[in-house]
């Protein structure tokens, strides 16, 4: 199953993103083949990330849950919320790629 996942970060917490980056792609580079797409967003392309969205290919929401709690970003409190929905592909032309 696909769910898609919504990430808010805490606004003050900045530093705890700078601090704790290259240990999250890290994790992000073991978790590859779970991470089918993702990436930060922005409230424009020169303003500091206020969370990320995810594409996360897992058998259920649990294991997506227990995936995230070892990412640095989760573990040092820089996420405010997540919201976890399944998710399927609706247009008919063609394959979902990534």
């Amino acid at each position: 199953m696909l769910f898609m996942v919504r990430f808010t970060d805490r606004p003050d917490r900045l530093d705890v993103r700078q601090a704790h980056l290259a240990g999250h792609m890290a994790w992000l580079g073991e978790h590859a083949d779970a991470i089918r797409i993702g990436g930060p967003l922005r409230e424009s392309p020169d303003a500091n990330p206020v969370g990320a969205m995810w594409l996360v290919e897992a058998g259920s929401k649990a294991a997506v849950e227990e995936m995230l709690a070892s990412d640095p970003f989760w573990v040092h409190g820089l996420r405010a919320s997540v919201e976890i929905l399944e998710w399927r592909k609706a247009v008919p032309q063609g394959p979902a790629t990534f």
